[in-house]
């Protein structure tokens, strides 16, 4: 998978150049790596970091919120956050 920003030193102000929806699967990573997501509706979301060896759970998330994180997994088990976006 293409780590667009490797390279490259992350940063909250950088714009995205490629967003993308995301379609959570138990299965399958992202599409790119993405330095964050944008939640449209909130919920709970579950995945895991590029380095991580475990997923993650964040919870209560509001409507319109933006999780700064690179996520190769974001899993459709447990997440019920809806209209997410990866800010790529």
């Amino acid at each position: 998978m293409a780590d667009k920003f490797q390279n490259s030193a992350d940063s909250p102000s950088a714009p995205a150049t490629a967003p993308y929806s995301i379609q959570p699967d138990d299965l399958a990573p992202l599409p790119s790596v993405p330095c964050g997501i944008y939640i449209g509706g909130g919920g709970t979301l579950v995945l895991r970091g590029v380095e991580g060896s475990e997923d993650v759970t964040y919870r209560n998330l509001p409507d319109a919120s933006y999780v700064a994180v690179r996520a190769l997994y974001v899993r459709a088990t447990g997440t019920t956050a809806t209209n997410l976006i990866a800010e790529a």
